[in-house]
């Protein structure tokens, strides 16, 4: 019994705002995680709330300034009311942080998608 293996070559197709969105996803999927890091936290003694600020790190991987590097530059957040244990997670905040991280997730995928439609619609027009 022969085997017929066939070699299938895939065309990428990709656009800076594809790939700029696609860093923006990556950065809202970290925060998620850490959130969630933040959340199974909360009875930790000693834990401190991790995050990074979303803007700033957009900025940095979009303009591909510092080390290169696509990971978020994760701090402790300052400001939060530790409690006798020196946990400071406050389950409010995160919370809080989850739905806007979702809705900004949500809305980049939304914009992805929109993106593609914009590109299969140039390649079927190229067609016609």
């Amino acid at each position: 019994m022969h085997c017929l293996i066939t070699e299938v070559k895939t065309m990428q197709v990709t656009t800076a705002m594809a790939d700029a969105l696609g860093r923006y996803l990556d950065l809202t999927s970290a925060q998620m995680k850490l959130t969630a890091g933040n959340m199974a936290n909360v009875d930790t003694p000693g834990f401190k709330t991790k995050g990074f600020d979303f803007e700033t790190e957009l900025t940095r991987q979009l303009n591909g300034s510092e080390t290169g590097s696509d990971d978020a530059q994760v701090v402790d957040i300052d400001g939060l009311v530790a409690r006798p244990d020196g946990n400071n997670v406050s389950m409010d905040r995160e919370a809080l942080q989850l739905a806007k991280t979702q809705l900004q997730f949500r809305m980049g995928v939304e914009l992805l998608r929109n993106e593609f439609s914009g590109v299969m619609s140039a390649i079927h027009a190229e067609a016609k």
